[in-house]
């Protein structure tokens, strides 16, 4: 059987300036070419070289357009990993790596953007039109006739219920999820690129702020940015004649549990991160062991969803995440699972998990703002909660 493990790497990487939502005076396509010009000067990489595009969630800058506005040869590829949301937002770098390692392409672009008050997103009602309406009057997704007249229009409102059955089920705490919001807060206070830099989390202020959709307070929420980023993705020989330090795919895949996306909140796994299959398929392909991995880049929409996923990574049972999921244990350098690095979803931007592959590769090039010493393999995962997850898990050369 064929494998990724080190035969693709990443070796640029870039991103758009940062915003909060409404923020940006460019549009989403500017901001996204801006970060992939950017990720192509990371490489040492002229631009016209690339003949690759992947990307997810519908995303609105389509691979043409892209080639066209960049000046590329010839594009060769061009693909959307679909489904999930934020769920696919490691299944395109599985397009982009498969795409490399198969010859289909020599450098692939891996990228999402959002403006979102350009296209409107959730919290807009039933059938509000901005990422798809037959899902959404169907029933199948956000809202619809299955939580709309319940007054469930938000994915906070559909992603409260998954977090409720989670707590009763396995009884883990509030303070538990309060300490992964405080992680990513911490970690963007040392990040000059954050939009929540500048705003220290503390228990006080988590625990008095406003209830958004119970459990989640306010800062169990992510926020919504005007932002973009870009990586690139070669194969590993030619990685070694770029300018910046590769990042090599060690493992990359997706998964879609059994009926995860049935309509209706009718799916039979229902507090879950998603990834419990796909975990441990990561780990055997990429030859590692969860006690590898140095730091995680955990998809962060809602803070029970990031506790569910370092569950189904392996790192602890729900018996133990009271203890092991602390504040202190999730933050660089110190912590022993330092966990969403660069502030994530969170506090970082919120590029629908984009930015976490970005940190990831930091970390294993030595370069983040929040450097854990000697980190040799990173782990990204998107989702969590999401009807299909998708993983990376990226080392440096020695780990090959």
């Amino acid at each position: 059987m064929g494998s990724l493990r080190g035969e693709v790497a990443v070796v640029g990487i870039g991103a758009s300036d940062f915003f909060r939502y409404g923020g940006s005076t460019e549009s989403e396509f500017a901001m996204v070419c801006r970060a992939i010009l950017a990720a192509a000067e990371d490489a040492g990489l002229p631009v016209e070289e690339i003949d690759g595009f992947t990307a997810y969630s519908n995303d609105r800058s389509e691979p043409l357009r892209l080639a066209t506005a960049l000046g590329i040869r010839e594009l060769r590829l061009g693909a959307m990993q679909f489904g999930g949301g934020g769920g696919g937002s490691a299944g395109h770098v599985a397009i982009a790596a498969s795409a490399v390692a198969t010859g289909l392409a020599d450098y692939v672009v891996a990228y999402r953007g959002c403006r979102q008050g350009e296209v409107g997103r959730f919290g807009r009602g039933v059938g509000y039109g901005g990422s798809g309406n037959a899902a959404h009057v169907s029933g199948y997704d956000l809202g619809g006739a299955a939580m709309g007249p319940y007054g469930a229009f938000a994915a906070p409102h559909r992603y409260a219920l998954r977090a409720q059955r989670m707590l009763a089920e396995h009884g883990v705490s509030q303070s538990t999820m309060r300490a992964v919001a405080r992680a990513a807060y911490h970690h963007a206070q040392h990040n000059p690129s954050a939009v929540m830099r500048g705003r220290e989390l503390t228990d006080e202020i988590y625990d008095s702020s406003r209830w958004v959709s119970e459990p989640y307070h306010l800062y169990d929420c992510c926020q919504e940015s005007d932002a973009a980023a870009a990586i690139i993705v070669t194969t590993a020989e030619r990685a070694r004649d770029l300018r910046a330090k590769p990042a090599y795919i060690l493992a990359a895949g997706q998964s879609g549990e059994y009926r995860s996306g049935a309509g209706g909140e009718n799916a039979p796994t229902y507090a879950t991160g998603g990834i419990r299959a796909l975990a441990p398929r990561l780990y055997r392909d990429a030859d590692v062991k969860v006690g590898d991995i140095d730091t995680f880049q955990v998809y962060d929409n809602f803070t029970a969803g990031v506790v569910m996923a370092m569950v189904e990574l392996g790192v602890c049972s729900y018996a133990e995440a009271d203890e092991v999921l602390t504040f202190d244990n999730l933050v660089a350098p110190t912590g022993r699972f330092p966990l969403n690095t660069s502030g994530g979803n969170f506090a970082e931007a919120y590029i629908l998990g984009m930015g976490h592959h970005l940190e990831a590769v930091r970390q294993l090039r030595g370069t983040s703002t929040n450097q854990v010493a000697d980190a040799q393999i990173s782990v990204v995962t998107g989702g969590p909660m999401t009807t299909l997850c998708s993983g990376v898990i990226y080392g440096t050369e020695s780990t090959l």
